[in-house]
């Protein structure tokens, strides 16, 4: 592993060691403080992500260097994930650098392969309940770009970008931002409103989960509670569109919950029998 990441800083050898590196980075428990702490590895994988903007607008990234970018964030990835480098990673304010792929607009299989790979890399930030790592998205901005990718993107980004926004809901300081101003709930609530009546055409169950819990936390809130009495999506009180959860009983329940919250207590009843009333809103 010490030789793979010593190559990482050697052009000759850079693409190889990228390539096995973010292959076998599973098998390499402490890949990630070597790679952080390793003299010059970070500017090397930062230069790999700098070097393809130029490919971003107009859009000319090709499969090969968005493979070879997407190995770099890989590590990455990697990096941000590891306990002991994860504070050091935001500090450097590193996750700055993955915004202009999510601000791109691209359909083609690079691109969407370049987004889906970044918003991993936030997603493993995420993944632990740390109120920094929330306090940081916050303050840059990631929500419009998580937005804009569960508007446009396949399903599997839009499943980690609703990902995302969930673990930034869940967190108190994130549910007070978003319902801070009208502004900011309605433009979460439209595009969660918007991906709902996508899954009427094309179901997906593993967005719907996102979906329903982004719902469920926005419900916590007193205001946002009030206005979700008026634009829930008349979809979320069908059983027809809701037969999807009928092995889910974790995300019906969490449905059920979020009717009962929004005074749709029939709906609810039919979907999980022990949720019995409306949970506190703060």
């Amino acid at each position: 592993m010490e030789q793979l990441v010593l190559d990482l800083t050697n052009p000759s050898m850079k693409e190889t060691a990228l390539l096995k590196l973010s292959k076998e980075r599973e098998s390499f428990p402490e890949l990630a403080p070597c790679l952080w702490h390793s003299f010059g590895t970070m500017s090397a994988l930062l230069q790999e992500i700098v070097s393809i903007y130029p490919m971003l607008q107009p859009p000319s990234l090709t499969a090969h260097a968005s493979n070879r970018v997407c190995n770099a964030l890989a590590l990455l990835q990697c990096v941000a994930s590891h306990g002991e480098t994860r504070t050091l990673f935001l500090k450097a304010h590193i996750p700055l650098f993955l915004y202009p792929f999510l601000n791109t607009a691209s359909k083609t299989r690079p691109f969407e392969y370049l987004r889906l790979t970044s918003l991993g890399v936030i997603g493993a930030l995420v993944k632990v309940d740390d109120p920094e790592v929330i306090s940081f998205l916050l303050s840059t901005e990631i929500i419009p770009l998580c937005l804009r990718t569960m508007e446009t993107g396949s399903e599997l980004s839009k499943t980690v970008a609703t990902f995302i926004v969930q673990k930034i809901l869940l967190d108190n300081a994130g549910l007070s931002y978003i319902c801070a101003t009208a502004e900011r709930f309605f433009a979460v609530s439209a595009v969660l409103s918007s991906m709902v009546t996508g899954l009427a055409e094309q179901s997906s169950v593993r967005l719907l989960k996102h979906i329903v819990r982004c719902y469920l936390r926005l419900s916590d809130n007193t205001r946002a509670r009030e206005a979700l009495r008026q634009c829930l999506p008349d979809p979320l009180r069908n059983p027809q569109f809701t037969a999807c959860l009928k092995d889910d009983q974790t995300t019906r329940r969490w449905l059920a919950q979020l009717l009962m919250n929004v005074g749709h207590p029939a709906a609810a009843a039919l979907l999980a029998t022990d949720v019995t009333g409306p949970t506190p809103a703060v």
